[in-house]
């Protein structure tokens, strides 16, 4: 009980009613309170721990390189084993022709670093966004929720970007409004906190095709959906679209705190001159965070993790899907939305969630539905488990 007060008194907040759960420790799909209660983690900290948590062969990569050397030098002077394995890595996985990493801290920190990235490139000014959209709470990402439904979120932090607007996710009538003036197009590949709303696939190509018309930068989030989260190592694959821009964090850091943009080296070239240092982050790259994004990215791959994403996902589907209390299951792999239709059942369902042990959490555009994302590694009897207890947890509402 001192522990939660002095974490009301001096740790600052985000809400009047945070979850107020204390963490004693985790391991793959569980964490555990002090008490030793057991929650099944189905949020992996927003599809961050996809290699589960705790997992031995991050935790040894990390203790490794933080024995070897932290912090050296600001980012992009020193050459850094970790930083340029990593880079390398992703540059054999990333769709297209993108063959360039720029590291730094958070999936913010990557939309920001894109947005000023398409300006630059193309030395336009318009920055075009979906709505319904979330891609960070710094000013930039910010100002990319998309209008009207942002306005909720961002209202009060005007003036932010100028010359910024959205357009409907899926509306191929909304694409005429991207134009010669455009220097960049936002979008996630999967609206994840819309409440996991899928592309068209059509659509998709076609917002394709108008960027490279028009000479904007189509830039994708993949900071939820990137390495692994919807069965493919990136959602883009899913529909065979390339980017010109894809950012990534979360799950990129396996667990420690790291963003990527990842482009034609071309592109990522021009903040190196007119002006130099078109972008400077003390702490991107960090050598420890790389090591521990390299060895979740291997673990993935040499497990076939991500292979078994789909199933997984499906297996909660089929699972949950006929409960009554279920009106919809929207989902990308393993990134589930399910959807109650009422508000009440979810702000109640939380509630019971916590009871039963379960660590479930809604979206910022969806307060209807509750979201499945554990981590990638669950196994099919935890699953089993998991929606015993789901089911149960309905059954009270």
């Amino acid at each position: 009980m001192i522990l939660r007060k002095q974490f009301l008194e001096h740790v600052g907040q985000t809400s009047p009613s945070p979850m107020m759960v204390e963490v004693a420790r985790a391991e793959g799909s569980f964490f555990y309170t002090p008490e030793g209660k057991r929650y099944f983690d189905l949020v992996a900290g927003v599809s961050v721990s996809n290699v589960g948590h705790a997992n031995p062969a991050v935790v040894e990569a990390v203790q490794k390189q933080a024995a070897d050397y932290m912090h050296i030098m600001v980012y992009g002077e020193m050459v850094e084993r970790p930083q340029v394995e990593y880079a390398r890595r992703i540059a054999e996985l990333a769709p297209g022709d993108l063959n360039c990493v720029y590291f730094v801290n958070s999936g913010a920190e990557a939309v920001e670093v894109a947005l000023k990235l398409a300006k630059r490139y193309t030395g336009r000014t318009e920055l075009i966004s979906m709505r319904r959209a979330y891609h960070g709470s710094t000013h930039g990402a910010m100002s990319m929720m998309g209008t009207p439904e942002g306005e909720e979120w961002k209202a009060e932090f005007r003036p932010l970007l100028p010359d910024v607007k959205s357009i409907e996710f899926n509306s191929f009538e909304d694409l005429a409004e991207i134009t010669e003036r455009t220097a960049g197009v936002l979008c996630e590949v999967v609206q994840g906190e819309a409440g996991v709303r899928l592309p068209n696939p059509e659509w998709l190509r076609a917002l394709r095709a108008r960027c490279t018309e028009v000479g904007a930068l189509l830039i994708f989030d993949e900071i939820q959906t990137g390495m692994g989260r919807t069965g493919a190592m990136f959602a883009s694959a899913k529909y065979d679209v390339t980017p010109d821009v894809m950012c990534l964090a979360k799950a990129f850091g396996g667990g420690m705190p790291l963003g990527g943009v990842v482009s034609k080296k071309q592109i990522l070239d021009s903040f190196t001159h007119n002006p130099v240092l078109g972008h400077i982050t003390t702490f991107g790259g960090h050598p420890v965070c790389c090591a521990a994004g390299l060895a979740a990215l291997n673990y993935l791959i040499d497990n076939k993790v991500v292979e078994s994403v789909e199933a997984k996902g499906a297996k909660f589907e089929a699972l949950l899907q006929d409960h009554s209390k279920v009106i919809e299951i929207r989902r990308s792999g393993l990134l589930l939305a399910l959807e109650l239709g009422k508000p009440e059942y979810l702000y109640r369902l939380m509630e019971i969630f916590k009871e039963e042990g379960i660590m479930s959490d809604w979206f910022l555009y969806c307060d209807t539905a509750f979201r499945i994302s554990p981590p990638l590694t669950i196994s099919e009897a935890e699953i089993a488990e998991c929606c015993e207890i789901i089911h149960r947890s309905l059954d009270r509402l």
